[in-house]
């Protein structure tokens, strides 16, 4: 998929470079340039989307989108990726391959890569069309002040927060796919039992990704007795939609509730009550199952926080381009400095 805009090139003087949003399955790359516009600050040239199994490496796929749509010399590059960098590396385990910044700045003769959190770059999106084509699911209808959590399912579990300030805030990353999953249920305590027979805790992502949905899917089938029928977090996502398989109605209502659980928490480790926003990859095809499950009845819990959280909108929305978008805005944020500053690197 591409959107191409080659006859603006022309006569281009303000900077462009590259901005790319790296999962775990997609990459989501453009050529963008500031506009000095305050109400939109970033022009995209070109788009393009790409299957991160179809690369040997983030070069190589960075290579393919400038052979393809770039014709004039760009010596800039801000990656939003699932993850975390430590040193030259990019750190984390649902990667298609190692990411290496000195390796990928001499592949693509490059002054400057610099890198921040995939779900940081998301939360410096919020103000755009990321929040503005949000689908309401639940709490009040209007977006409240304060800081906004988003939190994604894809291949992993992303978070991050938008915390309201001068010049448009700062956003603080966070690693919640790593934390440990608690079970809220009976049901969830027996799959977790299965899936960890010794005792050793899980991380949430574990059960709250679609690689999750397809474990609890296929545990289920497991306590059963039942050979699974179904290969793919998609597949059983429809067929819950559909309500032809049982055990898919089932994994995906523990999903929801341990998503609606998280969430919560989440929004009440950093009073969220701007909001939380859910922005998977495949949550906005499952807005009516989100609607009618649990996730709301764990969202706000049980306990004396419920009176906040009842009063916290939770919205869905596309995740899209909008981690792109908001890894350049990051970038242009910093004057395409190639330092290292707060809650992203570069080097």
């Amino acid at each position: 998929m591409a959107i191409d805009h080659p006859d603006r090139l022309a006569g281009i003087s303000t900077p462009l470079f590259l901005a790319a949003d790296i999962g775990g399955t997609h990459a989501r790359v453009a050529l963008v340039r500031d506009t000095r516009d305050e109400h939109h600050g970033v022009e995209t040239l070109a788009y393009r989307k790409f299957a991160c199994a179809e690369f040997p490496g983030v070069s190589e796929l960075l290579r393919a989108f400038v052979d393809a749509d770039v014709n004039v010399p760009v010596r800039h590059c801000v990656l939003a990726c699932a993850g975390q960098l430590l040193g030259d590396e990019v750190v984390n385990d649902n990667l298609a391959w190692p990411i290496r910044l000195s390796s990928l700045r001499q592949a693509l003769a490059l002054d400057d890569v610099a890198v921040l959190n995939d779900f940081e770059a998301l939360g410096y999106a919020l103000d755009g069309e990321l929040a503005r084509d949000a689908h309401h699911l639940c709490g009040p209808a209007a977006h409240g002040d304060g800081p906004t959590l988003v939190i994604g399912p894809g291949t992993g579990l992303g978070a991050a927060v938008h915390v309201p300030g001068s010049a448009g805030g700062f956003v603080l990353t966070t690693e919640a796919g790593q934390m440990d999953f608690a079970p809220g249920s009976a049901r969830e305590r027996e799959i977790l039992a299965h899936l960890a027979p010794d005792g050793d805790s899980m991380e949430s992502e574990g059960i709250v990704s679609g690689p999750g949905l397809l474990t609890v899917y296929r545990t289920l089938c497991a306590l059963h007795g039942e050979t699974p029928r179904l290969a793919s977090p998609e597949a059983v996502t429809a067929a819950a939609a559909a309500c032809s398989d049982v055990r898919a109605v089932e994994g995906v209502e523990i999903f929801c509730a341990s998503l609606g659980s998280l969430a919560g928490n989440l929004a009440m480790a950093f009073m969220a009550t701007g909001g939380v926003y859910l922005a998977g990859g495949f949550l906005s095809s499952m807005h009516a199952l989100l609607k009618h499950s649990a996730f709301e009845a764990r969202f706000v819990h049980g306990r004396s926080a419920r009176a906040l959280l009842s009063q916290v909108p939770v919205w869905v929305t596309e995740h899209g381009r909008h981690g792109v978008l908001g890894a350049a805005k990051w970038y242009l944020r910093r004057g395409l400095s190639g330092k290292a500053v707060e809650g992203g690197l570069a080097a």
